[in-house]
């Protein structure tokens, strides 16, 4: 399989990005664009900070999308989120611009993103956004 040109992380040693400005998401053309298809990406280790207390708020996130013309690269992807541990940002605030930067590097045909936070308080938090959701096909 031939990796596109334009894909600098993949296949390479680089460093960790400090903050989701300076990161790069890549993606790569959709190989069944003619296809209506799901991809699920899932990961138990994302954090941020909270912007009142300073303190790390851990998240099991999980990314669905259906790709139009692009698909996301996944270790740039995970750059991306790494990037987060340093960002302070309420939990709604993380989800939404998860999305926003997901949408505006692939402009899929629907996504969601899911936050699923640590308790604080004793309440967990859940926050949900969706890109397109009237194109959701599962």
């Amino acid at each position: 399989m031939d990796t596109p040109q334009n894909l600098s992380l993949l296949g390479k040693h680089s460093e960790f990005f400090r903050t989701p400005e300076e990161a790069k998401l890549e993606a790569f053309p959709n190989r069944s664009p003619h296809r209506r298809y799901t991809v699920t990406l899932d990961t138990h280790e994302f954090s941020s900070l909270c912007p009142v207390t300073g303190q790390p708020d851990s998240c099991h996130l999980t990314i669905t999308y259906s790709p139009a013309e692009k698909v996301v690269e996944t270790k740039s992807l995970k750059y991306y989120l790494v990037s987060f541990r340093n960002y302070a940002a309420f939990n709604e605030q993380v989800v939404n611009r998860i999305l926003d930067d997901l949408v505006a590097a692939v402009a899929p045909a629907w996504m969601k993103v899911e936050g699923r936070f640590g308790a604080r308080g004793g309440i967990q938090l859940t926050c949900t956004a969706e890109h397109k959701p009237e194109n959701r096909s599962v």
